[in-house]
């Protein structure tokens, strides 16, 4: 029971999406990609969300993080509306994308140098850096280190702004089954230590429901929402779970997949 106790100081941000829809002109034609998305995610909440391929889960990200605008409706963070991209609100995607010629250090440390506070405040890298595991290889550059290290080093950059979102799109895609056992178990640890608010956007509802408290299931695109699962189990969860298990394959069954 220590993530609820730890949601409960949290200082995670409260998001509500109102009516949201969006649409893209692909050959000058529209697209609609979201269909009046209405979604509450509580402060310190970690919610999955769950869709088939291309239904707009990503987009509902970028909506958050302030990098594209709705269509219709409003995108609320703490009863505002999202004016554009913010340190607070921290989006981590499946590619690291880790500057080449830049240490493990130097990457983390992008987002304090560009708002110029890292010559005040460079112990916040070195704190990212052993919150996430890397102690010892500030030095590294992004060829010396594997696949999970480098996700590492992407959630250590996040990390290092404080925010108090956390959008993770398919952050563990690319990983081996080994790594993304493993960085499933410290995703949930980075979550309830710092008390944020956390989207992930993932394909694996085993892992949906190994880390999040609320799984969102959508329609095909235009997304909708169909569905909503309450995984009321205490962390560190294990798969062999009965309620786990039944939840699988009701969460299966709302997709239109089997068993």
């Amino acid at each position: 029971m220590v993530a609820l106790e730890k949601i409960e100081t949290a200082q995670g941000m409260a998001v509500r999406l109102e009516g949201v829809s969006q649409r893209f002109l692909l050959d000058g034609k529209p697209l609609p990609v979201l269909d009046h998305v209405n979604l509450d995610v509580a402060p310190g909440e970690f919610v999955a969300l769950l869709g088939p391929s291309g239904c707009g889960k990503s987009t509902l990200l970028r909506l958050l993080a302030g990098l594209d605008a709705p269509s219709e409706g409003e995108v609320l963070t703490d009863e505002t509306p999202v004016p554009g991209p913010d340190p607070s609100r921290v989006l981590v995607f499946q590619d690291p994308t880790l500057y080449p010629w830049r240490t493990v250090r130097a990457n983390v440390a992008l987002g304090l140098e560009a708002r110029g506070l890292l010559r005040t405040q460079a112990h916040r890298v070195d704190d990212a850096i052993r919150l996430v595991g890397l102690t010892g290889f500030d030095s590294a550059y992004p060829h010396q280190l594997s696949g999970g290290m480098a996700q590492r080093v992407a959630l250590a950059r996040a990390l290092v702004n404080d925010p108090r979102l956390l959008l993770l799109d398919e952050p563990l895609g690319k990983l081996d089954s080994l790594t993304r056992l493993s960085m499933q178990g410290e995703l949930v640890r980075l979550w309830q230590r710092g008390g944020l608010t956390a989207l992930l956007v993932t394909h694996d509802v085993e892992e949906a429901l190994i880390l999040a408290q609320r799984v969102i299931i959508f329609s095909p695109r235009p997304a909708r929402i169909t569905a909503e699962l309450v995984v009321d189990r205490p962390y560190p969860r294990h798969r062999d779970d009965p309620h786990l298990v039944e939840l699988r394959r009701e969460a299966l069954a709302l997709l239109g997949l089997q068993d």
